[in-house]
């Protein structure tokens, strides 16, 4: 089989965790960097998933109960049926949200 060489620079614990997982796949870390590469040129597509549940962070809770706290007062604009309008209200100093409140301050 021709081959070519490809230099990776990883971090050694990236390394040592890719190739036990290749192993438990029954795979070595060449097998499945080549696969990947196939896929690659094959698709145009990059995937990357997550097994374990991704936590959010602090902030991103923060800002989601806030926007929360914003849906339930109103404080959100109106709806738009086209994104002209959307950009007008948006631009416009005398905008307010749906409770009355002024959205450009």
């Amino acid at each position: 089989m021709n081959t070519a060489v490809i230099n990776v620079k990883v971090d050694p614990k990236v390394k040592v965790g890719a190739q036990k997982v290749a192993s438990d796949l029954g795979f070595s870390l060449s097998a499945l960097i080549n696969g990947y590469l196939k896929s690659l040129i094959k698709t145009k597509t990059v995937h990357f998933s997550l097994t374990e549940k991704e936590e959010p962070s602090e902030y991103l809770i923060k800002a989601l109960k806030e926007s929360e706290e914003d849906r339930k007062t109103g404080r959100v604009s109106p709806s738009f049926d086209n994104s002209k309008d959307a950009i007008k209200w948006l631009n416009d100093p005398k905008a307010r949200f749906i409770n009355g409140s002024k959205a450009n301050k």
